[in-house]
């Protein structure tokens, strides 16, 4: 059954009209990975980027301790939750007791001991305080050398949180690529990085799409070989144009200052979490139907 929230999730992904993706969903049997390559192979969709749906609410920060920095996620129900200084505290109070302990996973942070008690004693009490959920959501910790410099940047507020790590420059360099990453959305941080099959996956598509452009086979296979470098200008942050000189990419302004790119860690805050929903969807499912 292709249902309005399929039909949502195909348009956001995709942009494509709402009856070319109940369509491509229908061609599909409903598998949204292949009506987006469906869409695009059709020439309706221009792009693969699949935006994850941010839809829990909450802040994430970084928190730093010599060579060692931690980004923290806590989410919350509302985003009204989310600027209570109650739960403002609560972050802070976890992100500083993880960077100053050994925990490397939430299920070790939970335990680490603060205020009285644990971090999920905490997390409780601020929950019974604040009157939502709360739910402390994920957390990477990422080290460094003494010859290498943290870059650290927050975008709204704690919306996104990055953390590069720079070898050579100094952190002014490095809180440039940190914009950079939070700005561009890089999946990785090197081509080297991408999974084999992802990049294979990507090349059947661009030579399908060649091909209903009207390439012979043996054209369109050249064709992609071209184009893959376009994808990974996109998903990999060391290929990005640099958003403040179009001219150079993120490697290159790192050469230029006497550094080498070494690393980038992201939170998008609620990415990948499933969101609640609402009318939209009924609106959706009323224009399928023909009403």
């Amino acid at each position: 059954m292709i249902t309005a929230s399929l039909v949502k999730d195909l348009r956001e992904q995709t942009g494509a009209g709402m009856m070319d993706c109940k369509k491509a969903l229908t061609e599909s049997n409903g598998d949204l990975d292949k009506a987006i390559d469906w869409l695009r192979e059709k020439g309706i969709a221009k792009s693969a980027k699949k935006a994850s749906r941010i839809a829990a609410e909450g802040l994430a920060n970084v928190f730093i301790n010599g060579n060692k920095a931690v980004l923290v996620e806590i989410n919350t129900e509302t985003d009204f939750a989310s600027k209570n200084e109650e739960f403002k505290s609560l972050l802070e109070t976890v992100g500083n007791t993880v960077v100053n302990s050994s925990a490397t996973t939430v299920e070790e942070a939970l335990e680490l001991p603060c205020e009285g008690g644990t971090i999920k004693d905490l997390v409780v009490a601020k929950t019974a305080k604040i009157g939502e959920k709360l739910d402390f959501r994920r957390l990477a910790v990422v080290e460094k050398t003494d010859s290498q410099v943290f870059g650290s940047y927050l975008h709204m507020g704690g919306k996104i949180a990055v953390v590069t790590v720079i070898e050579g420059a100094n952190e002014e360099v490095a809180k440039d690529v940190a914009m950079q990453a939070a700005a561009m959305k890089p999946k990785y941080v090197f081509r080297e990085d991408v999974p084999a099959e992802e990049i294979e996956h990507e090349k059947e598509v661009l030579k399908e799409e060649a091909i209903q452009e009207g390439k012979p086979a043996d054209i369109a296979a050249k064709m992609v070989e071209g184009r893959i470098n376009k994808f990974f200008k996109e998903i990999c942050l060391a290929e990005q144009d640099f958003i403040k000189d179009g001219d150079i990419d993120v490697t290159k302004y790192v050469t230029n200052n006497g550094g080498k790119l070494i690393g980038m860690t992201r939170f998008a805050v609620g990415e990948g979490v499933e969101k609640r929903e609402e009318n939209f969807a009924d609106e959706v499912m009323a224009q399928v139907n023909g009403n």
